[in-house]
C-alpha cells in the first residue's frame, strides 16, 4: 500500500486540488504501472474520480469517473489494453482515456485493423518510461508530491527534486 498527499496544479484544465489517496499494489502490477495509474488519477482529476478495484477485477479500467446515481462518466485505462476492451469501454461511456507507460506504437498495433467503437475520440497519452523511473527511485510507501501541469509539460516535485516530462496526447490510428 503507498500513501501519496498531492498538491496538483493543473493550469491546463484549470484544476487546482490537494489529494488524499492510497494506491495498493496488485502482486502483478509494476511500479511503472503503478506511478502510471497515480498519474492518470491525478491529471484525469474530476468530482466522482476513483481507483477501480483494479488488475483483480477484468472489467474494470484502472480509474473511473462515477455520477452521483453511480453512472460510469469517464473510464481511464492504464498500461496496453486491447481492441476488445477498448471497443466495450466506448459503446458503454463517453470518454475513454489511456495512460500508458509502453511504446505508443505497441498500443497502436494492438488495435490495428480491429473493431473499436469511436476510436479516434479516445484520448490517449505516453508516459515517458524514464521519467516513470526517475520518479520510481524517489517513491516511497509515504509520498509527499507537487504535481503540476502547464501547457503540457508535467512536474512531479518529490523528496526536494523536480522531475519534468511532456504528455503528448497520441491517436490510436498512428
Amino acid at each position: 500500500m503507498y500513501r501519496f498527499d498531492i498538491d496538483v496544479s493543473d493550469v491546463d484544465r484549470g484544476v487546482y486540488e490537494k489529494l488524499d489517496l492510497r494506491a495498493a499494489q496488485h502482486p502483478s502490477e509494476t511500479t511503472p504501472y503503478l506511478l502510471t495509474r497515480v498519474l492518470a488519477y491525478c491529471l484525469s482529476y474530476e468530482e466522482g474520480i476513483a481507483f477501480s478495484r483494479g488488475l483483480a477485477v477484468p472489467d474494470e479500467p484502472a480509474v473511473w469517473v462515477k455520477d452521483l446515481q453511480g453512472t460510469t462518466q469517464a473510464w481511464i485505462e492504464v498500461g496496453t489494453p486491447s481492441a476488445e476492451r477498448l471497443h466495450k469501454a466506448t459503446k458503454a461511456v463517453s470518454r475513454v482515456s489511456i495512460y500508458t507507460q509502453h511504446d505508443i506504437e505497441l498500443l497502436q498495433r494492438a488495435v490495428r485493423g480491429q473493431k473499436v467503437h469511436r476510436m479516434d475520440a479516445i484520448e490517449v497519452f505516453a508516459v515517458d518510461p524514464a521519467f516513470l523511473a526517475e520518479l520510481e527511485a524517489v517513491l516511497e510507501r509515504s509520498n509527499t508530491w507537487t504535481i503540476a501541469r502547464n501547457d503540457g509539460e508535467i512536474y512531479v516535485t518529490a523528496k526536494d527534486k523536480t522531475l519534468t516530462t511532456r504528455l503528448v496526447p497520441h491517436s490510436l490510428g498512428g
